[in-house]
């Protein structure tokens, strides 16, 4: 839920440039490339020229990541003499660097933590995007009902000959880079004539008021009561009565925490709230979004995001003074110790994981699928197959919202992106995956700007279909009116002898495989070493789409596999694996991973031979095989069936490929460590309550392990 559009596919801003003796010559696209050892991250920066005559100058910009999409604002920038210096002091990121005389180049270099090397800028003039220069910027404090004020940035057209509709974008990160995001990935929407409102929620940035990390919808009895909904109900209503040349409608987008910010909005809506795009929105906190996946703690997700948004009214993020975070978070030991050693009982967000480690009131007052309603306003639902942070929620309030009363306005797009991936750049490329198209530029011409001209401005028709999925794997836009669609045949892919995989079942009275899980020595989520999830560092927007032969040579990871697949096999739908499995603890995790194994050699792409790309992957604390609500501990060495949810996928194995199924029973330090000894709350556990455990996962007659693929005939 980090980052105001969601990652790496978003934008630092260039907030305090200052041009002198060389400022004319710096705006306008510069591609290039950080380059430390062996990596290589490519990136764009989006530089636009002064708006004011202020102190010489401001520069607005930002710099989009293009294999991945994160961002994140910086804070001091200097120019002089051709010498230009950046810092974002919340990642520790600086750069310094010399303009050529050719003002065409920009060499030097940048370090990030731990991590230092090249960066050498190009200027691409011809990608160059300033549309932000045709918008007057205005600034406005929007009174709330209960007296509290919002800062709230209104950009107008400066040349305009109709009444235009407002398009609001809110969020908790700040505002200093609108003018990069309307240049790098609104500029069909703003050429297509809007009013862009981008406001601070309360109590963050420059507004006022008191933030609560997704406050709860308001008590509709109570005529006093706010939540984000009613702020965005009184926004819509000042800017209706005091920005003139308005056509009297309003839509509101958002991703990550704008998407949930947009749910909130759809709640009680404004009668001139006319559309909205739900983007990657967390649905449940607890059942499968940010901080927990069907109750297991997203542990270094949770903790730094509660560090970043909870010291001050700006975002800060945490230092950890090395630069691999398993072995930091392994040497923290129980989660006790977090606040003994660190929050010190200050981050309300962490006090509440603490006071809430099952599914209460708590967590349901949160989760947006158990509010919505039969919506009123069509809402245009996004999701990232790859999303690292909340691929479930479009998914969940998609499915709420697949009412007899509301299907009609209920629409939802998935690509093949990571979080936020969408927003800007081509959206051909994910690391090392080339979809063969430039799925982001398709989305926002052709879906996102179709859709806010038809519901705001009357232009159309629409002409969308309701359903429009990405399929991975052939690599092309599929078009349904339901989900699953039809002619879908539910196939279960058994696990058998010899790490072996077929659709046929076993025929074993007694048989099984078994590892140790060792929560002293935890499988990595990804290969190690791990950098901070917010720090600018490479690997975490992008690790959903990482190679999982890292994990496949460990003792405590179980593969099985299929043969070369003789022909294509298409899945569509909900997957889910159906385990039967021991423990000799009394509690434990399961984590399975389903994943498409490349041929050996790959002569098109020779870098994808044996690649093994990750389609679904997730994990079930065993604690909670019987509901939520109520842990309950696990039985030593009996068999138990646990069902794991791997959510929805459109993707195609293809011909010669194979399909691998891995299971493992740590994950960290995404998922915090479980004891694999049953206590009633693991944020108090003891550090003598972590021992290591014998998983055994069955595959016989009575006891058919497999998952179950929704296969379209």
């Amino acid at each position: 839920m980090k980052n105001r559009h969601c990652a790496l596919a978003a934008i630092l801003t260039f907030g305090c440039l200052f041009a002198q003796s060389f400022g004319s010559s710096i705006d306008g696209v510069w591609q290039g490339a950080l380059v430390f050892g062996e990596g290589k991250i490519r990136v764009t920066f989006y530089l636009s020229p002064p708006s004011t005559g202020a102190n010489g100058g401001a520069y607005s910009g930002a710099m989009v990541n293009l294999e991945s999409g994160m961002a994140s604002n910086i804070d001091v920038i200097s120019f002089a003499n051709g010498k230009l210096g950046l810092e974002l002091k919340s990642t520790g990121f600086k750069f310094e660097g010399t303009l050529s005389p050719s003002g065409g180049e920009i060499q030097g270099k940048f370090t990030a933590g731990e991590t230092s090397g090249d960066l050498t800028l190009t200027r691409d003039s011809a990608s160059r995007s300033n549309v932000a220069d045709e918008f007057e910027k205005h600034e406005y404090m929007i009174p709330m009902r209960d007296g509290v004020h919002l800062h709230t940035s209104v950009f107008s057209p400066k040349s305009r000959n109709e009444a235009l509709p407002f398009l609001i974008d809110r969020s908790p990160y700040g505002w200093d880079s609108a003018a990069g995001d309307i240049n790098a990935g609104m500029s069909e929407l703003a050429r297509d004539g809007y009013f862009l409102v981008f406001q601070d929620i309360r109590g963050r940035y420059q507004s006022e008021g008191q933030f609560v990390l997704q406050r709860p919808a308001r008590n509709t009895k109570d005529d006093h009561s706010i939540d984000e909904g009613t702020d965005t109900y009184d926004t819509i209503d000042w800017l209706l009565k005091n920005v003139s040349g308005n056509n009297g409608r309003a839509g509101i987008m958002g991703i990550s925490y704008g998407g949930w910010l947009t749910e909130m909005a759809l709640i009680e809506p404004h009668p001139a709230l006319k559309a909205a795009s739900e983007q990657a929105s967390p649905a449940d906190m607890f059942l499968g979004d940010d901080f927990h996946h069907n109750g297991a703690f997203r542990l270094s997700y949770g903790f730094e995001y509660a560090a970043m948004m909870e010291t001050g009214k700006t975002n800060k993020t945490f230092e950890f003074k090395q630069f691999d975070t398993y072995d930091w978070y392994l040497k923290l030991g129980p989660l006790s110790q977090a606040n003994a050693r660190y929050f010190d009982g200050q981050r309300p967000t962490w006090n509440n994981f603490i006071a809430h480690p099952n599914y209460d009131d708590f967590w349901k007052g949160q989760a947006v699928q158990r509010i919505v309603r039969s919506a009123k306003v069509p809402n245009l639902n996004v999701g990232g197959w790859f999303d690292q942070e909340d691929f479930a929620g479009p998914w969940r309030i998609f499915a709420a919202s697949e009412t007899p009363e509301s299907r009609q306005y209920n629409y939802l797009v998935v690509g093949p992106w990571n979080h936020g991936g969408w927003f800007s750049g081509a959206g051909r490329t994910l690391k090392n995956l080339d979809f063969g198209s430039d799925t982001g530029d398709y989305f926002r011409k052709n879906i996102q700007a179709r859709w806010f001209a038809y519901w705001l401005k009357g232009k159309g028709p629409l002409n969308l279909p309701r359903i429009e999925l990405f399929q991975t794997g052939s690599n092309e836009w599929k078009a349904y009116d339901q989900w699953p669609p039809s002619g879908v045949q539910e196939r279960r892919l058994y696990l058998h002898a010899s790490n072996a995989a077929s659709f046929e079942p076993p025929v074993e009275s007694d048989a099984f495989d078994s590892f140790v899980s060792d929560p002293h020595r935890p499988v990595p989520y990804r290969e190690r070493p791990i950098p901070e999830t917010y720090g600018g560092s490479p690997g975490w927007s992008t690790w959903h789409a990482d190679d999982q032969r890292f994990a496949e040579s460990r003792p405590d990871v179980a593969i099985w596999q299929t043969k070369p697949l003789e022909s294509d096999v298409a899945v569509a739908g909900d997957v889910i694996a159906d385990l039967f499995a021991s423990t000799s603890g009394t509690d434990s995790d399961w984590i399975v991973k389903l994943i498409d194994v490349y041929p050996a050699r790959v002569p098109v792409d020779p870098p994808m031979g044996g690649y093994e790309l990750m389609i679904g992957a997730d994990v079930l604390r065993g604690r909670f095989r019987n509901g939520f609500e109520k842990p309950e501990p696990v039985a030593p060495n009996e068999p138990v069936e646990y069902r794991v949810d791997l959510l929805s996928h459109d993707h195609v194995f293809r011909k010669g490929h194979r399909i691998m199924i891995q299971v493992q029973s740590t994950w960290f330090p995404i998922i915090d460590r479980n004891p694999q000894t049953f206590v009633p709350n693991i944020f108090e556990a003891k550090e003598s309550d972590f021992q290591a455990a014998t998983q055994r996962v069955f595959r016989s007659r009575m006891r058919p392990s497999a998952v179950i693929l929704p296969i379209v005939n």
